[in-house]
């Protein structure tokens, strides 16, 4: 089992959009976890332990994450931040092949891919989390963003793992609801 250096909290509530604007509150919840890279400073073609880690600490944060929320779930994303002595594939293997499960399971389902993001930075450097419906991958509503960090986080054999989950959906939402018909 993996030991997590720290976890971080994050919670917004919004209650305008950017122009003061009022509107009906939106909270976004994103959960960070720190830990150990295994398999920083080496190449491996079998990465399962990170398959591992990705579902066991990530149904984890997830639980927790939609315990903060006022409401159910309607959006979630995923992204994760390797040090310097990791590579990328790394940290896809931490957020894809068993992230999803847990994540759905506790926001009651979702239909939808589950918008993420990968990089490689140094501590506290800041990755841009996407946020898409659960169930309605076109709900044009739900497209929204959460910029994260951890300021001392990752060191370069650590990862961050970052989850997130909203209620609802940008503030004032006016893009229209899918794709133009011709």
């Amino acid at each position: 089992m993996v030991q997590l250096r720290k976890k971080v909290l994050v919670k917004e509530v919004v209650t305008t959009d950017q122009l003061g604007q009022p509107c009906t509150p939106v909270v976004r919840v994103a959960v960070m976890a720190v830990f150990q890279n295994p398999l920083a400073g080496k190449f491996s073609e079998d990465l399962s332990e990170l398959f591992e880690i990705g579902g066991t600490v990530g149904g984890d944060l997830a639980a927790e994450a939609i315990a903060h929320l006022a409401s159910d779930p309607v959006s979630y994303g995923k992204a994760v931040i390797v040090g310097a002595n990791g590579d990328l594939e790394q940290g896809g293997a931490v957020i894809h092949p068993r992230l999803g499960a847990p994540m759905r399971a506790v926001a009651g389902g979702g239909d939808a891919v589950i918008p993420s993001n990968a990089k490689l930075g140094a501590p506290g450097c800041a990755i841009d989390l996407p946020l898409g419906h659960k169930d309605n991958p076109w709900s044009f509503d739900h497209f929204d963003t959460m910029t994260l960090s951890v300021p001392d986080a990752p060191k370069p054999d650590e990862i961050v793992l970052c989850l997130a989950y909203a209620d609802g959906g940008r503030p004032i939402p006016r893009c229209g609801k899918g794709p133009l018909k011709a």
